[in-house]
C-alpha cells in the first residue's frame, strides 16, 4: 500500500483482519483506514461491495471515538449505537477510510468518516454514534440460545 506506515489495531478484531483492513494513523479524535481492493471485496458489479464500506466506515469512527481517551492504553471500548450512510460513487482499487470525532459527551461520542478512492474522490460518507463502553472480558464464546423442541422431533 501506499506512502503512510501501517500500524497495529489497538485490539485484535478478525472480522477487519479478515478484510484485510489496515490502521495507518490513529489520535487526537482522527483515524485512517486502508485497503487495497481484492476480488473478495467486490460486488456483483466488480466495485467495492457496501459492506466492505461500510466496515471501512464504522472502524474509522470507532477508532477516532477510542482514541479522544487514549492515554497509556488503547482506549475505551466502543458500541455502534446509530450508523447513517450515504453511498456517493462507485469505489475502486486502493481505498482510505477517515473517521473523525465531532462531539463526545462522557458515554457518546459523534463521528463522521469518508471513504475515498486513490484519486481522493469521495466513495462514502457516514455520521454514527457509539457508546463508551468498560472493556469486555478478553474472551467469551458465543452461545445461540436453544431452540425448543417441538413433538414431531
Amino acid at each position: 500500500m501506499s506512502d503512510s506506515k501501517r500500524i497495529a489495531f489497538p485490539y485484535r478484531i478478525p472480522f477487519v483482519e479478515e478484510l484485510g483492513l489496515e490502521l495507518h494513523s490513529v489520535g487526537d479524535g482522527r483515524a485512517e483506514l486502508r485497503v487495497d481492493l481484492a476480488e473478495a471485496h467486490l460486488n456483483s458489479w466488480e466495485v467495492a461491495h457496501g459492506g466492505v464500506l461500510m466496515t471501512m466506515l464504522d472502524v474509522a469512527m470507532a477508532q477516532a471515538a477510542r482514541s479522544a481517551h487514549r492515554h497509556d492504553s488503547a482506549g475505551p471500548s466502543v458500541a455502534t449505537i446509530e450508523m447513517k450512510t450515504s453511498f456517493v460513487r462507485p469505489a475502486e482499487g486502493e481505498l482510505r477510510a477517515l473517521g473523525k470525532l465531532l462531539h463526545r459527551t462522557s458515554t457518546l461520542a459523534f463521528c463522521e468518516a469518508s471513504v475515498l478512492d486513490g484519486e481522493a474522490r469521495l466513495c462514502a460518507h457516514a455520521t454514527g454514534t457509539f457508546k463508551y463502553l468498560r472493556a469486555l472480558p478478553a474472551t467469551r464464546s458465543v452461545k445461540l440460545p436453544r431452540r425448543p423442541s417441538t413433538p414431531s422431533e
